[in-house]
């Protein structure tokens, strides 16, 4: 009803440059999640990093180069939020927002890097076994570790699923696992409390392994997003759209993919062939328009509008589509 309502007040324009100025809303918003998340686990990480030079902890260690590292992912998506503002040209007839799969290609590179940095170092120390000190600090500076971390988590993802934005959303993934790791390194230093030499060591070893996870699944998200991989249930949402739209006999394929944090489709449908070409565009305009309010984060969609086929024995949509394929 609130949606419908604002429809009401202020009309769906179909111009341009009034959906970039709803690209660039969304991207204000990222920024803002950016650069405050960046500040939270820079702080955070440095806090840590004045602990690991007093106590010589590699678990720490571990876990404040990998919380510098998710910091550091900021970068890259606040450059990709603010290419994706720059308007389509001749060359980039779709805009910037593809910047943010690339941004996305960063992140993971940078996750990759930072398990096997903290892998080394957690292998050297089990070859090389050495006592830690300032052990109440380390308990503190994990507790604050995963303070830091969960925070950042819950406003990442939130916002990330709000404006429509994978990359940010698997940043957020990453920073709840970092919060979980930074509580591990509290068993280490109960284990190196109790004489456990090893207890650190191998407590960074498992921080590796849970940055792997971490790995995995962003790379899986972003590699869907690389292959213009959509929710099937967002198909379904938009061919009960058309299919509502008076005038509408059928409905053909309908594609769909997202650039940015947005999404643009590609629709067939089926008009009775008695109508004129101005009829037909105004058909497809309604299509169109019923897309866009059933489809969430849908900014654009081209419709392809085919004719019934009276007297070819032909009665099927999707036969028509086909038919009018071949001819």
């Amino acid at each position: 009803m609130r949606h419908q309502l604002g429809h009401l007040l202020t009309p769906h324009s179909h111009a341009a440059a009034d959906k970039v100025d709803a690209a660039m809303e969304t991207s204000r918003e990222g920024m803002r999640t950016l650069w405050l998340s960046l500040g939270i686990l820079g702080g955070t990480g440095l806090v840590q990093a004045v602990v690991v030079a007093l106590s010589g902890s590699v678990a720490l260690l571990g876990d404040t180069l990998h919380n510098a590292a998710d910091a550091l992912t900021a970068v890259p998506l606040g450059i990709a939020f603010v290419l994706g503002r720059r308007a389509a040209n001749r060359r980039y007839t779709y805009g910037y927002g593809r910047a943010e799969d690339l941004a996305g290609i960063a992140i993971v590179l940078t996750i990759a890097a930072s398990s096997l940095l903290a892998a080394y170092e957690a292998v050297d120390r089990l070859l090389h076994p050495r006592d830690v000190t300032h052990l109440g600090a380390v308990a503190v500076a994990a507790v604050v570790g995963f303070l830091g971390n969960e925070w950042v988590a819950r406003y990442r993802i939130r916002t990330g699923r709000k404006i429509g934005s994978a990359a940010l959303v698997a940043d957020g993934l990453h920073a709840r696992t970092d919060g979980f790791t930074s509580l591990a390194v509290l068993l280490g230093a109960g284990g190196a409390a109790l004489g456990w030499r090893l207890a650190d060591p191998l407590i960074g070893l498992l921080i590796t392994a849970a940055i792997l996870v971490v790995l995995r699944d962003a790379a899986r998200e972003v590699y869907r997003r690389l292959m213009d991989s959509v929710d099937p249930e967002l198909l379904d949402t938009a061919e009960t759209a058309l299919r509502t739209v008076a005038g509408v006999r059928g409905v053909g394929q309908v594609r769909m993919r997202w650039i940015g944090h947005t999404l643009r489709a590609e629709a067939d449908i089926v008009v009775d062939s008695q109508l004129t070409v101005v009829q037909a565009h105004a058909l497809a305009v309604a299509a169109e328009h019923a897309l866009i309010h059933a489809v969430p984060r849908l900014t654009a969609a081209t419709v392809h509008t085919d004719h019934t086929t009276e007297g070819t024995g032909i009665t099927d949509p999707h036969a028509a589509l086909a038919h009018h394929a071949v001819a």
